[in-house]
């Protein structure tokens, strides 16, 4: 089975690797650059000192007595320096001493010092070397890396000058020593911090996935702190506002469970009173007193008008849920429709209409009238009169229509839900022909429009209608 590291491991490897190669690379550049400067700083010093010992030597012949040769002379001088890992002389002149002699290419030594006397120098090597100042190459003698320098004392007579690298060699290996205890020492501190770092990354993962669990679980109040500006604050951000979204949806669905239960609840309710009353009088249709039949059917009449006028509610508060609502707008003068409103709802009942400014709008004339018959109705019922309706239209965008009655106003417990369905305060209960669904059907057609209902106790209930002159995607324009 193949290992797949946590996240944990997953981070601390990363940073690991990533410090182990960064270290190597450095190090690496660093030696190399450690390298060169003084692999150039040890030539250089080579050739000042080879470039002294042949002006040296020329002037050593120079002064010496006129007997014996350049050769020797050359050998006496360097005979007596010191720091040398060895010379050699080579003669290619027979008026200046011994020469050298030419073997398969190379050259042998006339003098030198103990270690090279048998060491043959290439002739690609000796025969440039005539006309330089000197020339380097790097050879190993006996095992032993020396920088060679080979360069003229007198026309075919050359000087050759060894180094070695030991005292180098030995100051890289210290050099790359020092640098691989760096390294580690970095590779275990990244991987120390990496450590670290993985822990607390993987500490605030382990909170989110307990957080998610337990929102899982239910607990819908579950939040995750946010801490910082990183992209685990941006998680923990994003993971309490979807569990915000999760428990406000949660919350309507068992807001509409509930209203849902209340329903079925209230229809079977509403609708057992009238179905009990249409039984009782089907059986006085039996009686054979005329004046029985004609009250039992005048109350059939009377139930099967208000489980008409049920059903007609539900069948409207259906297509709300539905989102299936007709809507046809057109042109209208408020007013004409409110006062035509007043006049099918109370006609027996003065009613003072007021209009304050331009009552002119486009809407669905249908659902405004039902919306201002059904307030009228409620201020009618549940209200006291005097009752007033004023059209205020003075806003460029909007109209409000305003119904107030002078009855004891709306209980403060009933406030919040006076628009949902079957909701019906204690004197509301007491009209029976009222099917609690009136003042639901008013809000939904002025959500329809775009508007909204509010409602106020100013000396009396106060219902507001506000809707935009002209429906702007469905929602107020203020």
């Amino acid at each position: 089975m193949r290992w797949q590291p946590g996240l944990r491991a997953s981070i601390a490897l990363t940073v690991v690797m990533v410090t182990l190669v960064a270290t190597g690379v450095v190090a690496l550049v660093t030696y190399r650059l450690q390298v060169g400067a003084t692999l150039d700083r040890f030539s250089a010093s080579a050739h000042a000192s080879f470039e002294s010992d042949a002006q040296q030597a020329r002037q050593f012949i120079v002064k010496t007595a006129p007997t014996g040769s350049e050769v020797d002379k050359v050998a006496e001088y360097m005979e007596g320096r010191l720091g040398l890992s060895g010379w050699a002389v080579i003669n290619l002149k027979p008026t200046s001493g011994p020469v050298s002699r030419w073997v398969r290419g190379e050259y042998t030594s006339v003098a030198a010092s103990p270690g090279l006397g048998n060491q043959r120098w290439p002739a690609n090597q000796v025969e440039p070397a005539q006309g330089q100042r000197s020339a380097a190459s790097w050879a190993t003698i006996h095992g032993d890396t020396r920088l060679v320098l080979m360069g003229p004392v007198n026309s075919d007579l050359l000087l050759v000058e060894t180094y070695t690298t030991k005292k180098l060699d030995s100051e890289l290996a210290q050099l790359r020593r020092q640098l691989l205890v760096v390294a580690l020492v970095v590779v275990v501190l990244g991987a120390a911090a990496g450590i670290l770092a993985a822990r607390r990354i993987q500490r605030r993962v382990r909170i989110a996935a307990t957080a998610a669990q337990r929102l899982g679980s239910g607990a819908l109040d579950t939040r995750l702190p946010v801490r910082g500006r990183d992209e685990l604050a941006d998680l923990a951000m994003s993971f309490n506002t979807m569990a915000h979204q999760l428990s406000e949806s949660i919350a309507q669905l068992r807001r509409k469970d509930q209203q849902q239960r209340r329903f079925v609840a209230d229809v079977a309710h509403d609708l057992r009173t009238p179905l009990a009353s249409m039984l009782a009088a089907t059986e006085s249709l039996r009686s054979a007193d005329p004046d029985d039949r004609e009250r039992s059917a005048e109350l059939v009449g009377t139930q099967v008008r208000r489980l008409s006028a049920l059903v007609e509610d539900l069948l409207e508060m259906s297509r709300f849920d539905a989102g299936a609502a007709d809507f046809r707008p057109e042109p209208l003068d408020l007013t004409a429709l409110v006062a035509d409103a007043i006049a099918m709802t109370a006609p027996e009942v003065e009613i003072g209409l007021s209009t304050l400014g331009d009552a002119a709008m486009t809407g669905d004339p249908r659902r405004l009238h039902t919306i201002v018959r059904n307030l009228l109705t409620n201020a009618l019922r549940h209200g006291g009169q005097p009752i007033t309706v004023t059209i205020d239209g003075r806003g460029t965008d909007w109209v409000r229509v305003v119904v107030a009655d002078s009855g004891p106003g709306l209980p403060d417990d009933l406030a919040p839900y006076v628009f949902d369905r079957f909701v019906r305060g204690d004197r509301a209960r007491q009209h029976t022909e009222g099917s609690g669904l009136g003042l639901a059907i008013a809000y939904e057609n002025a959500v329809l429009h775009g508007g909204h209902i509010d409602v106020t106790n100013v000396d009396g209930a106060v219902f507001t209608l506000v809707v935009p002159r002209v429906r702007s995607g469905g929602e107020l324009v203020e």
